[in-house]
């Protein structure tokens, strides 16, 4: 029986998601690697370059994922699959250039400390704990439900999403709230 490219297009590609998942362990492991690095790797900018501005471009683009996150459970919920792909292919390209930026500046300026005291500062922990923790837990289930429903494994994708689309809202969300905490705080 000959399948149009329409009906075709929709069935799983195994193939290319067993490809995929090797992908997506490997950058899990060279994502978490960095991340672990970048406190006890210094890299000296050139005279004149500054990164100052990198967190406030690392609020905004988490805060771009979460509304790009919204928009794309929005879409699905109106079974709007095509705007679903695009918010949730958006809300991925905010990650990686997130991620880039994040680990440029973290490479390249030194740690910031919140200064804040008692409950304020249980709370920023509380919170940035949480977001550093889920972050790097979330992310090879972020990509392994990208993965699925890019190849169109959709019960899969469901199943998953399900647990890993809160868990990326979370820290899509307290990535700025702990950065509106910090801001005091830059510079000091």
């Amino acid at each position: 029986m000959n399948k149009t490219a329409s009906q075709q297009s929709n069935e799983p590609n195994l193939d290319l998601a067993k490809r995929l998942n090797v992908v997506a362990w490997i950058l899990t492991v060279a994502v978490l690697s960095l991340v672990a690095a970048m406190r006890k790797i210094e890299i000296r900018l050139p005279d004149g370059i500054d990164m100052s501005f990198l967190p406030a471009v690392h609020a905004s683009l988490n805060s771009l994922v979460a509304i790009f996150l919204v928009i794309g459970l929005i879409m699905i919920k109106q079974k709007n699959v095509t705007a679903h792909k695009r918010a949730i292919s958006a809300a991925m390209i905010c990650s990686i250039l997130f991620l880039l930026c994040y680990v440029s500046y973290h490479f390249t300026t030194p740690e910031t400390k919140f200064g804040g005291t008692g409950t304020i500062r249980t709370i920023y922990l509380l919170l940035l704990v949480s977001h550093i923790i889920l972050a790097a837990v979330s992310f090879p289930f972020i990509l392994f439900t990208w993965i699925y429903g890019f190849t169109n494994q959709v019960q899969k994708h469901r199943k998953m999403a399900k647990y890993v689309f809160p868990v990326w809202l979370y820290v899509a969300i307290t990535g700025p709230i702990c950065y509106l905490m910090l801001r005091p705080y830059y510079g000091s």
